[in-house]
C-alpha cells in the first residue's frame, strides 16, 4: 500500500499564499507523476497541477502563473505553491501519485484532501 498525507491547507484571505506539501511512504520502488486537483462544492474534481519523475509540468490555465508544483524525489514530497488565490479557488485539494511498488505492482493513488478557503 502507498499512502499519501497532504498538509498546508487553511483559510487566506484573497490575495494571500499558501504551500500545500504531500508526502508519499510505503514500499515504493518509484514515483512517476504527482500532482495536484481539487474539487469545489457541486463541481468535478480537476487537475490543478501536475509533474512528472522528470519535472516536466503541466497547469490549469486558471492557475497558470500563480501557482507552481515541485517535488523532491528524495523526500516523495510534491508542493503546490499558491500565490495571489482568489475566492475561485476555494476548494478541497487532493495530491494523487503514480508509480510502482514492492512487488512491481503499479500504484495510483490519493491523498485525503485539505480544505482550502479564500476569503475575507
Amino acid at each position: 500500500q502507498v499512502q499519501l498525507v497532504e498538509s498546508g491547507g487553511g483559510l487566506v484571505q484573497p490575495g494571500g499564499s499558501l504551500r500545500l506539501s504531500c508526502t508519499a511512504s510505503g514500499s515504493i520502488i518509484v514515483i512517476n507523476g504527482m500532482g495536484w486537483y481539487r474539487q469545489a462544492p457541486g463541481k468535478q474534481r480537476e487537475l490543478v497541477a501536475r509533474i512528472t519523475s522528470g519535472r516536466s509540468t503541466n497547469y490549469l490555465d486558471s492557475v497558470k502563473g500563480r501557482f507552481t508544483i515541485s517535488r523532491d524525489n528524495a523526500k516523495n514530497t510534491v508542493y503546490l505553491q499558491m500565490n495571489s488565490l482568489q475566492p475561485e479557488d476555494t476548494a478541497v485539494y487532493y495530491c494523487n501519485a503514480d508509480g510502482v511498488r514492492n512487488g512491481f505492482i503499479s500504484f495510483d493513488s490519493w491523498g485525503q484532501g485539505t480544505q482550502v478557503t479564500v476569503s475575507s
